[in-house]
């Protein structure tokens, strides 16, 4: 029987991703690393949980084996499986028993969203065994040094139904993220998009003014990925209003009357 996993290599940073630090989560997530102490992340969609992740896994030199979750994730989804190769029985890693075996950040993105049952498979990984039952080959792997478990959930969207279950929530620290103060998101859009510092200006000032509309029903926020995409829409020539409306406003709501208002928003300052 063959085993398949990939290589390190596979799942290396080329680039420094681009990353504003806010406070101190740089350093919070260094010692927790060091310490070997796996981490939660939470915080509103598109405001850089995703993309901190990506910059600590380049900044520490470890491989980041990243997973989206969704309610069809299975254990074997992220141990792996047995699958046949002519007469030959091949067993072929899942994403979760190759970050073990390489020593990587595994980042399971928007755990809520995963089974319950499914994530048990994580304990022994997230205490002080760092161990990972395969009961199909009938081995325990112990985490190879640097092995580090990674988790985000977006608690605006979370519900009795779509929760962490204690005995899971009890072995990480958390670290809560949101969107970043004016200026920071300011050099966030320049790094991010290209534009220059007073467009990213007045695209910050529409979603700080946006952001308000939670009051009046608008499900959440306007995220710093969005005002990327509309810096992005605008260096290739789209006018302002235009991407703000693509990138803003009818990619946040269907609503026409909420519509209408974010548009109203965007024509102050564009």
């Amino acid at each position: 029987m063959r085993i398949l996993s990939p290589d390190a290599a596979d799942f290396m940073l080329d680039t420094e991703p681009f990353y504003c630090s806010v406070g101190t989560e740089v350093e919070g997530f260094e010692r927790a690393w060091r310490a070997n102490i796996p981490v939660v992340l939470k915080g509103p969609t598109g405001c850089g949980k995703t993309r901190f992740v990506s910059h600590m896994a380049y900044k520490l030199g470890r491989p980041l084996v990243t997973v989206a979750c969704h309610e069809d994730l299975t254990a074997s989804d992220l141990v792996g499986r047995f699958v046949l190769e002519g007469d030959e029985t091949v067993w072929i890693d899942g994403p979760l028993t190759a970050a073990v075996r390489l020593g990587a950040i595994l980042y399971l993105d928007e755990v809520v969203e995963a089974r319950k049952d499914t994530m048990v498979v994580i304990h022994p990984l997230a205490d002080h065994r760092r161990s990972l039952l395969i009961d199909k080959l009938g081995k325990v792997l112990h985490a190879a040094d640097g092995f580090m478990l990674v988790m985000s959930y977006n608690p605006g969207y979370q519900s009795m139904l779509k929760d962490l279950k204690p005995s899971t929530r009890q072995r990480f620290v958390a670290f809560d993220f949101g969107y970043p103060p004016p200026d920071v998101e300011r050099d966030v859009v320049v790094g991010e998009a290209g534009v220059d510092a007073k467009v990213a200006t007045a695209l910050v000032s529409v979603a700080a003014k946006v952001r308000n509309l939670r009051d009046r029903g608008l499900e959440e926020g306007v995220s710093t990925r969005l005002l990327v995409y509309a810096g992005r829409l605008i260096m290739q020539g789209d006018s302002p209003a235009n991407a703000c409306d693509a990138a803003i406003c009818r990619a946040l709501s269907d609503d026409p009357d909420m519509q209408a208002s974010i548009q109203n928003i965007v024509a102050d300052f564009f």
